[in-house]
């Protein structure tokens, strides 16, 4: 369970990834599975592996005296093997000689986060499939929803629902694509001992690293990467681009909901959207986590990407400052795509209050057809000129602009009856909107 103050930062199921029991059961895991590696290499004693493996439960380890010792030692790793040293030296004062063999604590961190990322992975995924299946979805049954562009936040030629929907999608599949090609490429194991040669394994330390891997379901790297952060690098950075596709979708929907607008809105339920005082609100919360994590997310990237210029072969300072900040970048992301697949798989919409903000634009909207059917005769700019005439009329007359240009002989003149009538009419300007939603929803993964 995530604590009050990232409540709101976090998923359950990434605050359990996160977790200090899950934090040292991933260190445990890199410990026990060390010792398996080494003794299959014939470095470690099959009994010192299973005694240290025995020893390996994170619930039985004091977590506040671990904190305590990780801020005096600088990392968890320290005080966390010698207490697993300890454990395992109450039951066999010889096994415990052999927990830690030939590794530094860089590597048992860097693993071990590597390990909790691999957790996080699934859970966002899980999120991003069910939000691309009901946003695939939503667009379809909507292709023929016809609603009011926007550009600069002002009424522009109409699009279609579908279209904007696929929009949407289009930025989410291209970013979760390149999100989890960065977590595959994290995958990968850290282990190099002292100084990253592991000279403490003699000749076998690249047999030993790759028991280790396999071990651990990692792949093995061509050799350890203590101050080489450009993976993790790739991986937050990622994050913030899919954090940000994710929040253009929340800034979208969460202006659809405005009282003003109310073409749609994003599901209710017990304890969601309320006010503590207005109790005809339906807010905007998913969208709202959602925003929140695409405003932070940025922030982090870049305090991570300045913690990448790392000193010689251990850096001092700049690993020291990524645990936290990779836990809350990828927190926040999976965060973001849970509360977005939510408001996808339950958004309301409403075609017909779309379509009162179309005829509430009186046919201005439509000025930019009506300059392509007067600009061949003629010409643009003075098409343009008398059309901006008109459109001031029908402003101060509070006319629609087809009721204004039947009146106004340069038009009428020019423009049938029936080509008025049909001036209005948002289907006949579509263009190729059903084209590219289409296209957007049809590219998988691209």
């Amino acid at each position: 369970m995530a604590r009050l103050i990232e409540s709101l930062a976090t998923t359950e199921a990434l605050a359990e990834v996160f977790s200090d029991t899950s934090i040292v059961q991933a260190m445990l895991d890199f410990e026990v599975a060390l010792a398996r590696a080494e003794a299959r290499a014939g470095i470690v004693p099959k009994s010192a592996t299973d005694r240290i493996a025995a020893a390996a439960h994170a619930s039985e380890f004091d977590v506040p005296a671990l904190s305590r010792g990780m801020f005096r030692a600088g990392t968890l790793s320290i005080p966390l093997v010698k207490a697993l040293t300890e454990k395992v030296k109450a039951e066999d004062v010889d096994a415990a000689g052999w927990v830690h063999w030939g590794a530094t604590s860089q590597d048992v961190a860097d693993t071990a986060l590597v390990l909790l990322l691999k957790r996080t992975r699934t859970i966002i995924s899980r999120d991003l499939k069910r939000l691309e299946k009901a946003l695939s979805a939503l667009s379809g049954k909507h292709k023929k929803t016809v609603m009011l562009g926007r550009t600069l936040m002002q009424a522009a030629p109409p699009v279609t629902f579908g279209l904007k929907v696929a929009g949407w999608l289009g930025a989410v599949k291209r970013s979760s694509r390149h999100a989890e090609s960065a977590f595959e490429e994290a995958q990968i194991l850290q282990f190099g001992g002292a100084s990253g040669t592991l000279a403490f394994l003699r000749e076998k330390g690249s047999v030993v690293a790759h028991g280790l891997a396999k071990e651990l379901g990692l792949r093995c790297p061509e050799a350890p990467w203590h101050t080489h952060r450009d993976r993790l690098a790739n991986l937050v950075c990622s994050c913030g681009v899919l954090t940000g596709s994710l929040g253009k979708m929340a800034r979208d929907i969460s202006l659809l909901m405005q009282t003003e607008v109310a073409e749609a809105a994003e599901p209710g339920g017990e304890g969601r959207g309320g006010s503590s005082t207005m109790p005809h609100k339906r807010n905007p919360i998913a969208c709202a986590l959602t925003l929140a994590a695409a405003e932070r997310v940025p922030g982090l990237v870049a305090g991570f990407l300045s913690a990448m210029v790392q000193e010689h072969e251990r850096a001092v300072g700049g690993w020291q400052s990524e645990w936290p900040t990779i836990a809350s970048i990828v927190q926040a992301t999976g965060t973001a795509a849970a509360s977005m697949a939510e408001v996808a798989e339950g958004l309301s919409v409403d075609p017909a209050r779309m379509r009162e903000n179309i005829a509430s634009t009186k046919g201005q909207m439509f000025a930019e057809r009506t300059i392509m059917l007067l600009a061949a005769e003629l010409g643009r700019d003075a098409a343009h000129k008398l059309l901006e005439n008109a459109l001031q009329k029908a402003a101060a007359q509070k006319k629609s602009l087809s009721t204004v240009l039947a009146e106004l002989p340069e038009f009428s003149s020019r423009l049938s009856r029936a080509e008025l009538d049909k001036l209005e009419v948002p289907e006949l300007y579509l263009g190729s909107a059903e084209v590219f939603r289409e296209a957007l929803v049809k590219k998988e993964g691209k």
